[in-house]
């Protein structure tokens, strides 16, 4: 009788602890004697992969034992590396698939039609050629939006939340956003001694497209003044504030951390380059556009800083690694049960598993009427009791 396989797949942008969640599977499935498959390179391993060619089939698909996941969860990123493939809009075919009958449309965006194709046939088609009974999703909203579309088409998947974002729905904490938190706040200490030995305001920019948790939870840990997107600030009030902290600062500082899509009011907000796989552009450096707004109106020097992808590299720590390691416990449970279109979560501060979130829903943003302070572009600290451990409930 053939073994039950089971694939695997991390999407999007990598996060301390995803190693953890594939180690944990693997070994789990050693010892119920279930074949766990490792697909790399997220969802393009089921656009790309070639089953008749046996290179395309081994860099796509590696099979995992404790041999080769032994040590991956002592670091961070992802063995099965990532990429931000929507196997529901791929703007280039695979050279095997060119010519084959494959459903495309056309869309115009500023007057330019960009063709994408959807390979989700075969997606299906390599599922069921890998002979892949369950799947494994781990990713924050665009990955799983994807593995969503999966679950109602019929295939058996359990989603797993990633992002150092934290903007996931439905659960109070992704992979990745402990470990973001630590590096942004250890880099903003260490920064104190160069922006206050040349007496500046000091700018950092971490991730956060839609949601500030990040800004929110660094600004929290460290006691500093933060923008995040789901608020647009007074810009003179914001610029005022920093120079009366500076004023006050013995040190003669002052310190601010923004999300990538912080705002003020009169700032639009802007982006560069071509649209990713999910319709996402880069965004400009708004701590850049806020220095030189502080320099043109008050003379003041500053230091800008981009945290961004130094957050997301790195091991994992203690939180990271137990909540990844519980996920993916809990995803290899509700496999073994046959369950499906369900995500590892907590809630009210307790792991469960919960439907994966609907995309059409968006990212989920913070409650600014609990967590920010509208008046000083600071976090709340007050009224905490009775919140679960990351002061946030799932949206």
């Amino acid at each position: 009788m053939a073994k039950k396989r089971i694939g695997i797949l991390t999407g999007g942008g990598d996060v301390p602890g995803l190693n953890a969640v594939i180690k944990s599977v693997t070994y789990r499935g050693s010892e119920d004697d279930i074949e766990v498959v490792g697909l790399r390179r997220g969802w393009e391993a089921l656009t790309h992969l070639n089953l008749d060619d046996p290179n395309s089939r081994s860099h796509y698909v590696i099979p995992l034992n404790r041999e080769n996941t032994r040590t991956i969860d002592r670091r961070g990123g992802t063995v099965l590396h990532s990429s931000r493939v929507n196997p529901s809009k791929i703007k280039k075919l695979p050279d095997h698939l060119v010519g084959n009958d494959v459903p495309v449309s056309l869309s115009t965006s500023g007057g330019i039609a960009t063709k994408t194709w959807d390979l989700t046939s075969r997606v299906l088609a390599n599922l069921s050629g890998l002979g892949i009974e369950h799947l494994i999703a781990i990713g924050g909203d665009d990955t799983l939006s994807y593995a969503a579309n999966l679950n109602e088409l019929g295939v058996k998947i359990i989603a797993i939340p990633k992002t150092m974002d934290n903007d996931v729905r439905n659960t109070e904490y992704c992979i990745g956003f402990s470990t973001a938190i630590t590096r942004a706040s250890d880099a903003i200490q260490r920064q104190r001694t160069t922006v206050g030995s040349h007496e500046r305001i000091g700018i950092f920019r971490v991730f956060g497209r839609d949601a500030g948790f990040t800004a929110l939870y660094t600004a929290y840990a460290t006691s500093i003044r933060c923008v995040i997107p789901e608020y647009k600030v007074d810009l003179n009030k914001l610029i005022q504030l920093l120079i009366e902290d500076k004023r006050a600062n013995p040190s003669n500082y002052a310190l601010i951390v923004l999300s990538e899509g912080a705002q003020w009011e009169g700032y639009k907000l802007r982006e560069y380059g071509e649209p990713d796989a999910y319709g996402h552009r880069k965004k400009a450096n708004v701590a850049e556009s806020l220095a030189d707004e502080i320099k043109q109106r008050t003379g003041e020097e500053t230091i800008t800083s981009d945290l961004t992808y130094d957050l997301r590299s790195g091991d994992p720590d203690f939180i990271d690694k137990l909540v990844a390691l519980t996920f993916g416990n809990m995803a290899y449970d509700a496999m073994l049960e046959s369950k499906t279109g369900l995500m590892s979560a907590l809630v009210e501060g307790r792991y469960d598993l919960v439907p994966i979130p609907d995309a059409k829903l968006g990212p989920r943003k913070l409650d600014v009427a609990s967590s920010y302070n509208t008046e000083r572009y600071r976090p709340i600290y007050a009224n905490k009791q009775g919140l679960p451990i990351f002061l946030n409930r799932a949206s």
